[in-house]
């Protein structure tokens, strides 16, 4: 996953004339299929060598939230629990796909 994040900058920056690129922005879902910390503890040794090296590397980490069955309102789950936090309201979390999020917010590059 981390070498396609570098093919993707780098191809941006080229199409851009770039010289290199200086900061990839992502967004991480905590429950994509992608783990923030194995990209971000093997980006500079892929990046050596390509436009990539030395380029920031910020992830913007989603926490996963649940949808209340009843009310409506949106809340980050408790361990062990699915009860909504809203006290006038008896409903059930339910999973939606906020916290499944992964993409390239941005690429930064220098001309």
């Amino acid at each position: 996953m981390t070498k396609q994040i570098i093919q993707i900058a780098e191809e941006y920056a080229k199409k851009e004339k770039a010289k290199r690129v200086t900061k990839i922005n992502l967004v991480v879902g905590d429950y994509s299929s992608c783990a923030a910390d194995c990209i971000a503890l093997y980006f500079d040794i892929i990046a050596e060598g390509t436009m990539c090296h030395k380029a920031i590397l910020n992830i913007e980490r989603v926490k996963p939230m649940l949808k209340c069955n009843v009310c409506g309102e949106y809340f980050q789950r408790k361990p062990f629990e699915f009860s909504c936090p809203n006290k006038d309201c008896s409903g059930e979390g339910e999973p939606t796909e906020i916290g499944r999020e992964f993409y390239i917010k941005s690429i930064e590059i220098e001309n």
